[in-house]
Parts: C-alpha cells; sequence; structure tokens
C-alpha cells in the first residue's frame, strides 16, 4: 500500500488537473473534423470521445513508462520537481486554449519535466537520447507523415470517383468518419491518457510511495483516464473551431481520410512507446486534406501561428517549470506560493476567457469559422491581375473565392468615338 506525504497528495491532485486541461485542449483532434462535416452534432461527438479515450486509458502502458523510466532521472527526482514541471504544462495549455491553438499538451508535460529537472539536479538528469528518438524526432515526423498519407488518400478518393458528389457518397463518408473518430479517440487514450498516468508513477516513486521501476497502480490508470475523459466531455470548442474550419474547409471524405490517417499513426506511435503529440498528427492530417483536394486551401496564417506555438511549446513550459522549482526549493512556503499562483493564473485565463464566449453554437457546420485573410494573401490580391469580371458602374471586381478577398480595380475607361460637328451648308448665290 502507497504511503502519501501532502505533498504527494498535491501532486497528484495537480497531475489530474493537468489530465482534465489535456482532454478538453485535445478533444479537437478526434471531433472538430466529424463536427465540421456534420456527421455528428457537438455534443454527441464530445460525449462519444470522452467515453472511447476512458477506454483507450486501459489498453497499454508503454507511453507511461517512457515518461516515469526513461526520459529523467527517477532516483534524483523530488515530488516538488514534478508539481513545478505540472505548473509549467497547466499554464501552456490554458493559454493555448485561450487563443484557440492546438498546441501539444505532451509537448507541454515534456518541456514542463525537463525544465524542473534541470532546475534541480543539471542536465545530466535528462536522458537526451530518449528525448531525441521518443520525443523531439517524433514530433517533427508524425505531422509529416500523417499529412503526406492523407494529402495521398484524398487525391486517390476523388480519383477513383470525382463525380460522385450527392448525398448517398456523403452520407457514406460520414459514417466512415464517426468510425475514424472513434478509432482517434481510442487511440488518444492510449498515448494522452499514460502521460498523466506515467507522471503520477514518477512522482509516486519520488515521494517514496512505490519501488523503482514499477508499472502504473490499477487506480492512477483508472483515475487518469476518468480526468482526461471529463475534460474531453467539456469540449474544448475555441479549439474545435480552429481544427475544424480554421485551418481548410474539409468534405466528409477529407475528414474521413485525415482521421483514419492520424489513428493508424497515434496508434502505432503508442505501441513503439513514442509520446507522440497527437494534436501534431491531427493537425497535419487535417492540412494534407485540404491540400489533397484539387482546389482546396490551407489558411496559413493559421497555419504559421500554429507552428509559432508548436515551436514555443516545450522552451516556454520548461521556463516555468524551471522558474517554479527555483522557488518551491525555498522550502513550503515556496511550493505554497508556486500553487497559490497556479491557482491564481488559471482562473485569470478562465475570467478573461468569459470575454468571449464559444460553446458548441460556434462549431456547428453552419457557423463557420472565417479566418482574417493573412499580409501575405493581401499583399498577392493587390498586384496579381485580376481574370475577366463584371464591369459595373466603372470597377471591376475579383472575388478571390474561399479566403474571402474581394479586389476592387477601376476599370478602363471607355474612350467614345468622337462625332464630328455638324456644318452649316454654305449659303446660295443671291
Amino acid at each position: 500500500m502507497e504511503s502519501f506525504s501532502l505533498i504527494l497528495a498535491i501532486v497528484v491532485i495537480t497531475a489530474l488537473a493537468f489530465d482534465f486541461t489535456n482532454g478538453f485542449h485535445d478533444t479537437a483532434n478526434a471531433m472538430a473534423t466529424t463536427i465540421s462535416t456534420g456527421a455528428l452534432k457537438p455534443k454527441v461527438a464530445v460525449a462519444m470521445s470522452a467515453a472511447l479515450n476512458l477506454v483507450g486509458a486501459f489498453l497499454s502502458v508503454e507511453v507511461a513508462n517512457t515518461i516515469s523510466k526513461g526520459l529523467v532521472d527517477e532516483t534524483g527526482i523530488r515530488p516538488e520537481v514534478i508539481f513545478a514541471a505540472l505548473t509549467g504544462a497547466i499554464l501552456w495549455n490554458l493559454l493555448t486554449w485561450l487563443v484557440g491553438l492546438p498546441s501539444s499538451s505532451s509537448h507541454a508535460l515534456m518541456g514542463g519535466l525537463i525544465g524542473a529537472t534541470v532546475a534541480s539536479a543539471g542536465l545530466g538528469a535528462v536522458h537526451g537520447d530518449v528525448l531525441v528518438t521518443k520525443v523531439l524526432l517524433p514530433a517533427v515526423a508524425a505531422p509529416v507523415v500523417a499529412g503526406l498519407a492523407t494529402m495521398l488518400a484524398t487525391r486517390l478518393s476523388y480519383g477513383v470517383s470525382p463525380n460522385s458528389g450527392g448525398e448517398a457518397t456523403r452520407k457514406g463518408y460520414r459514417t466512415g468518419q464517426i468510425a475514424s473518430a472513434g478509432l482517434v479517440s481510442l487511440a488518444h487514450g492510449t498515448n494522452d491518457a499514460q502521460k498523466t498516468m506515467g507522471i503520477i508513477t514518477l512522482a509516486l516513486i519520488a515521494g517514496g510511495a512505490i519501488a523503482p521501476g514499477s508499472n502504473p497502480p490499477v487506480w492512477v490508470v483508472l483515475s487518469a483516464g476518468l480526468a482526461i475523459a471529463a475534460g474531453t466531455y467539456i469540449g474544448g470548442w475555441r479549439i474545435i473551431r480552429t481544427m475544424g474550419t480554421g485551418l481548410t474547409d474539409l468534405e466528409p471524405r477529407q475528414g474521413f481520410a485525415a482521421q483514419t490517417s492520424a489513428a493508424t499513426a497515434i496508434l502505432a506511435s503508442s505501441h513503439l512507446g513514442f509520446s507522440l503529440s497527437t494534436t501534431h498528427v491531427v493537425s497535419g492530417a487535417v492540412m494534407g486534406a485540404g491540400l489533397g483536394r484539387k482546389g482546396g486551401v490551407v489558411r496559413w496564417s493559421t497555419a504559421t501561428r500554429m507552428f509559432v506555438a508548436w515551436a514555443l511549446t516545450l522552451p516556454a513550459a520548461a521556463l516555468v517549470g524551471a522558474g517554479a522549482e527555483s522557488v518551491t526549493d525555498l522550502g513550503d512556503w515556496g511550493t505554497a506560493a508556486v500553487a497559490v499562483f497556479l491557482v491564481a493564473a488559471s482562473a485569470a485565463i478562465w475570467k478573461i476567457s468569459r470575454r468571449e464566449v464559444i460553446d458548441h453554437t460556434h462549431v456547428s457546420p453552419a457557423a463557420a469559422y472565417e479566418e482574417p485573410a493573412g499580409v501575405v494573401t493581401t499583399a498577392m490580391a493587390a498586384v496579381t491581375p485580376p481574370p475577366v469580371g463584371t464591369v459595373a458602374e466603372g470597377l471591376v471586381t475579383e472575388s478571390r473565392g474561399s479566403e474571402g478577398l474581394t479586389a476592387t480595380i477601376p476599370a478602363p475607361a471607355v474612350v467614345e468615338p468622337a462625332t464630328a460637328t455638324p456644318v452649316a451648308p454654305p449659303a446660295s448665290a443671291a
């Protein structure tokens, strides 16, 4: 039986709070495309995803073992280090949720853990080979592989049946989307729920509650699964809106291709113990689906902001984790100060989010999100010669389709042919 101290209990509760934020932060990974194409109603979609996340949590512990046994030296870690790591991860999750960016909860957790560990025990306590092979390389490769696979699958789908755009075909692909969305939710449970299992197990080892090298206890698996399922059911509507309609416009067959490719990549990585970002995989798949359809577009202004968030996730969470660890190292009052800061900052972010409430009514197909045009797109519209347009009241109006841009160019002046001034005939001689 595990013996708990107060700090260990605080760490476990904080880890489950992180798992909860992970759930509503990553709901979009499984259900955004299903909702945007109308395959499932928003609340039904998140309920289904929550149930399958819980089931997926029981399928494997390989990713949990990567975190609890492989990433850092567990023998030199104190529970306060885990608490500091979770502080950085939770705050990054909440900030990116506030602005609707699908960043990686997994990398936020890894960054917080690395930063806190370095601040506590130095660089030598981080296993660099595990960090590179099981975290960084999959972070780069996964979205590329998923994106290429989805693009090829989408092109193949349209190539095999280019004219099958009837309601029966769309209904068939929507049915396939429901199945593939369920698979993504199941895969998400096998990968992301395990990260919290791993961090709690690491805290239990650090606190002397279980022996080093132990697998996650059953109660840890159950509590982590329930926490991520509860967060998923809440629905991260801000990120669902971005993922479903902010990156590209999807038809049912594109959504089906994106979700199937993403689920395959996530399940394979879970089996291999890779701490993969499901957000990276699904985002790459959605962009691949947009590029795979003829005439499809990717809104690169949104994608660029997302890429920046991805690049900042590890270092930003690491800096917060390191700072929090420096404060907790001062003693019990330092740990209390970090706890107060975490609660206050989380409450402030929630209060700011109430200024613009985003709920399930904002993510249905009828409420498609229009992403503002970026600087590059606007500049291109200003300098590109327009095709033949409509001339009306001296203006040529050119529509830019899915980008939502309209460029108005003065029409060429129409020169009327000169008319000769009539000349009076000469007067007849008297």
